[in-house]
């Protein structure tokens, strides 16, 4: 591997699912259940932009269904199966490099699943969380980010965001955070223009390094 970019920070902020842990045949599970209940096209219904909050994208799909009561739904669903539910290469290792102050997690899951995600994929629950429920306004705006921040006593620019969606990349940026893509739920050439500070395949292409009381992330290509 060779270095790609080097990105000094105080504190990351990572997304879960697509950065964290690789949920999406769960998601698609659920989902494909939910439509086929409803009489609504499977397809249409996985074709739904990832990386916001279930209420944001399924409200313009079912408008004539109560949004809550099918979010509730699927909520529920998808905290029991969490069936092969794994971490993202790198993940593990990645975590493990940081201290408990020096990250948290900013998703558009709900307060409950993401834990039990987490947990599935064998890798730690954070000290800071941000989830669906903590903002009024999702991805892509950039209340989360912001908020998520503030919890953990940094300012904007001390922060790097991991996302592996549009609507989180560009909260990120928003927020005035600098974003690393991670190529997994779309591929290098999508996220490429959005605003990426840098692009990786995956979290084995992140390592920490420390000098003087702060450190730095080393992002390397396997091209």
């Amino acid at each position: 591997m060779r270095p790609l970019s080097e990105l000094r920070a105080s504190a990351i902020l990572f997304d879960m699912d697509g950065v964290l842990v690789n949920s999406k045949p769960a998601i698609d599970r659920v989902r494909t259940k939910w439509a086929e209940l409803r009489g609504i096209d499977v397809q249409t219904v996985l074709d739904l932009p990832h990386g916001q909050r279930t209420s944001d994208s399924f409200a313009r799909i079912a408008p004539h269904l109560n949004v809550a009561e099918e979010v509730a739904w699927l909520d529920a669903e998808e905290e029991r199966d969490l069936s092969g539910i794994t971490a993202i290469p790198g993940a593990a290792a990645l975590l493990g490099a940081l201290a408990a102050d020096e990250w948290a997690l900013v998703t558009s899951s709900g307060r409950t699943l993401a834990p039990r995600r987490l947990a599935a994929a064998g890798l730690p629950a954070p000290r800071t969380m941000v989830s669906g429920e903590s903002v009024k306004r999702g991805k892509p705006d950039p209340e989360g980010y912001l908020l998520g921040a503030t919890l953990l006593g940094r300012n904007p620019d001390e922060c790097v965001v991991f996302e592996d969606a549009p609507a989180g990349i560009a909260a990120g940026i928003a927020a005035h955070m600098r974003v690393v893509g991670v190529a997994t739920t779309y591929d290098r050439a999508h996220l490429a223009g959005l605003g990426c500070a840098a692009i990786v395949a995956d979290l084995r292409d992140v390592a920490v390094e420390r000098k003087d009381g702060r450190f730095r992330l080393v992002l390397h290509t396997r091209d």
